[in-house]
């Protein structure tokens, strides 16, 4: 669709920030390059003849000039802890959505609780978590609950071939372990729990050709905010292959290497989806490559559907709740293959 329209990428050097870029353009709409870094922004400007402002988030007034005249923000930019809250008020006062890419939980539960009354009364658009973790595990819940109004169990099972985690991944780790004072995290019995106990190793059957693979079990990702924020599980768990978990937990696991012309890695995924209902489940899969590339797609179908008002809610809406979900999951082909 040849829309036109400008959209603010705050982060658009970063890694992901590179592709959300490259993505827009691709789908018509004319990116304006924003980060904190001055310098980067221009290179990045003059290697895309993209018009950049640079913004800092402790910086109101940037932030205002650098989504003037923007349809819509995306922000690519961790931790989240600090820049989702700055940006989301810039885009309050300039009347526009605004989505992210973040994968940190607390950064996500931070935006739900604190902007959820305000956006609503606004109706204003903001969604969270945009991405392959967050926003894509709830559209596969989502898609897959089907007709059902509430479920008793949802198990969403990451088989990645590695990770290999960019320094926005690590720095965003970092942040979320001190917030959190080194505990682990899950969603049981409704809510977040926070334990200092060691995450279990399990076994988790993927579809073929992957098969059989260890995981460790509660390796909780953003999911367990953005699926409670709409569906009535009680127990939400996520899971991750022991290799991929292994890759990010080492600190000489090197930054993701570019074996394409567009950037993408060679890294592949597939995501292995259950819900459960008493005795009844149902089941969603997906195949794709590379879990930062992806998430261009990802957001920037989301930036276009809100933008053309194809959304469900207004106010602080994961994927799942704001848009419809199998309608969404197909607009991604061929990006992502899914079964339901």
């Amino acid at each position: 669709m040849e829309s036109g329209q400008t959209v603010t990428v705050f982060g658009a050097y970063g890694h992901t920030g590179r592709f959300v870029v490259a993505e827009l353009g691709q789908r018509g709409f004319v990116p304006v390059l924003a980060g904190r870094d001055a310098d980067k922004v221009k290179a990045l400007a003059y290697e895309t003849g993209l018009e950049a402002r640079t913004a800092s988030v402790d910086d109101e007034a940037s932030l205002d000039r650098a989504v003037a005249g923007a349809a819509a923000v995306i922000n690519c930019a961790g931790p989240f802890a600090t820049t989702a809250a700055p940006l989301i008020e810039a885009a309050l006062r300039a009347g526009i959505p605004y989505l992210d890419v973040a994968a940190e939980i607390e950064a996500n539960v931070d935006t739900f609780a604190h902007f959820a009354e305000r956006a609503r009364d606004a109706r204003a658009v903001i969604v969270p978590a945009m991405a392959f973790f967050g926003g894509f595990g709830d559209l596969l819940v989502t898609a897959a609950m089907g007709d059902w109004t509430a479920a008793d169990e949802a198990h969403i099972a990451y088989g990645l071939s590695g990770w290999h985690p960019t320094a926005g991944t690590r720095t965003a780790g970092a942040v979320s372990r001190q917030r959190r004072d080194g505990r682990r995290v899950r969603f049981s019995n409704g809510r977040l729990e926070y334990r200092h106990d060691a995450p279990p190793t399990l076994q988790w059957t993927f579809p073929e050709p992957m098969g059989p693979r260890s995981v460790i079990g509660e390796f909780t990702m953003a999911d367990v905010v953005t699926v409670p924020s709409h569906l009535r599980i009680p127990e939400v768990r996520t899971y991750m292959t022991v290799e991929a978990a292994r890759d990010i937990a080492a600190p000489e696991t090197p930054t993701p290497a570019a074996v394409d012309g567009s950037g993408r890695s060679d890294q592949t995924f597939l995501v292995d989806v259950v819900v459960r209902s008493g005795d009844a489940e149902r089941r969603a899969v997906a195949r794709g490559r590379d879990i930062y590339a992806v998430t261009a797609p990802l957001v920037v179908e989301a930036v276009d559907r809100v933008l053309t008002g194809r959304t469900a809610v207004v106010g602080v809406a994961s994927a799942g709740e704001i848009f419809d979900a199998p309608d969404f999951l197909r607009a991604l082909a061929p990006h992502i293959t899914v079964e339901l």
